[in-house]
């Protein structure tokens, strides 16, 4: 059976088929260019499991308070090697990149410590974190303060300067869109601010948000000066292997400073169990890069696809990428459910589950989320999720191979063709 037939048979309409084959031709050229950067990456990241002599018995099980578990060690010695960095927490009970991302905020900052994020406003789950609300009575005893990006996503460097005339403690940079219409920030962009703010306030510390970033570029934001960055497993460095966890890397005073407040003060990182889940881990690490090349051609091919239909996408098919991220402005309520709807219908798990708007923890609008994976929230696996609100954005990520993200998009399409909001002749 020809793959056009089988697409068919799956419910893909014919002329579906025929435009989404000419704009993938459309797009081919872009790829080689990814496959550049992936190759990069993969022989960074083998060099550095080279280098640490990773071992069979770095994947082993170890029980207790976990002191001197070898493979714990080893992880962390390779991801402060990958990213350049004087030490690193790699851990399954990091339960996600904002855990990851508040993990550092409040074993840094103290009371009355000026953190200035400088790319707009974080991502909704941090607001209890840093003060924007206080419904749980949790947030940090700090001061914070933001700075928009301009329209065309840059850094305002004259009021960074200004706001750097006081003592600020915390630079704070969310590297990805997020839920916001902006192209997410490149290295060549992160080398020039980090250098500028160092420039005026030489011990301030840079602190990045990483999440989605990734093995996208050459280089990783340590790698330009950032002090401290985080992120989580079941994105990007994860391959779509590792079960849970997040990872945090650094200057060893920070992550010396972080550690307490992961475990207690004078424990730090020398307790703490890997639950067996070490070689998942590695596992996901060594084919990340590969994994992160097909999600970023599966954005192209979806903003590509909607950009013909006239739809605005965010960033634009040939535009530079620095996370894998492709958001697609649909309008309408209704017509973003409907994306949804096929993306969770292109899922090998629990593609017969129909995805509707829910209150979801920490965000103040509903939110809708479309994921059939093999790990519960893997935003490295095909998902798309969007906040119920205008202008009505939804927000397209993963697919651990290029085919699966490609095929998302395909039924995503169909979905809306099917329910007249697209005509395709």
């Amino acid at each position: 059976m020809s793959k056009r037939l089988l697409l068919e048979k799956l419910g893909i309409q014919t002329p579906v088929v025929d435009f989404c084959e000419e704009i993938e031709k459309q797009v081919s050229s872009e790829f080689k260019a990814i496959d550049e950067v992936a190759s990069y990456n993969q022989l960074k990241i083998l060099n550095a499991m080279q280098v640490h002599r990773l071992s069979n018995n770095h994947f082993n099980w170890h029980t207790g308070y976990g002191y001197d578990d070898p493979g714990r060690e080893k992880i962390e010695e390779i991801y402060a090697e990958i990213f350049q960095t004087e030490d690193a927490i790699v851990r399954p009970i990091i339960v996600n990149g904002t855990h990851a991302l508040t993990l550092c905020l409040a074993g840094i900052l103290r009371k009355d410590d000026l953190l200035l994020s400088i790319a707009g406003k974080p991502y909704d789950t941090l607001d209890e974190v840093i003060g924007i609300s206080n419904k749980y009575g949790q947030a940090l005893d700090i001061k914070y303060e933001q700075i928009e990006l301009t329209e065309d996503g840059n850094f305002q460097f004259e009021l960074i300067k200004e706001a750097l005339k006081r003592p600020v403690k915390m630079i704070y940079i969310q590297r990805s869109s997020g839920y916001s219409w902006r192209q997410s920030l490149t290295i060549k962009k992160l080398e020039e601010i980090i250098t500028f703010v160092k420039g005026v306030q030489p011990n301030v510390i840079v602190m990045i948000d990483n999440c989605y970033g990734e093995f996208l570029e050459y280089k990783e934001p340590t790698e330009v000066g950032a002090d401290i960055m985080a992120g989580s497993l079941i994105k990007n460095p994860g391959g779509g292997l590792a079960i849970s966890g997040g990872y945090i890397v650094g200057k060893k005073d920070l992550i010396e400073q972080v550690s307490y407040r992961m475990t207690t003060p004078g424990i730090g990182k020398e307790c703490g169990l890997m639950f067996g889940q070490t070689r998942t881990m590695f596992h996901g690490l060594f084919i990340a890069p590969q994994t992160v090349a097909g999600a970023i051609k599966g954005a192209i091919f979806c903003s590509k696809v909607f950009e013909e239909l006239g739809y605005e996408v965010n960033p634009k098919y040939n535009d530079p990428r620095s996370d894998i991220i492709q958001s697609v402005k649909l309008g309408t309520k209704e017509q973003v459910i409907c994306f949804c709807e096929g993306i969770q219908a292109a899922a090998p798990v629990d593609s017969y589950v129909t995805p509707v708007p829910w209150e979801m923890p920490g965000y103040d609008s509903e939110v809708i989320m479309a994921a059939g994976a093999f790990v519960q929230g893997s935003s490295i696996e095909l998902s798309a999720d969007a906040p119920i609100r205008p202008p009505y954005i939804v927000y397209f990520q993963g697919g651990v191979t290029y085919e699966h993200s490609k095929f998302g998009v395909i039924k995503a399409l169909n979905r809306l063709v099917e329910h007249k909001f697209i005509d395709i002749k």
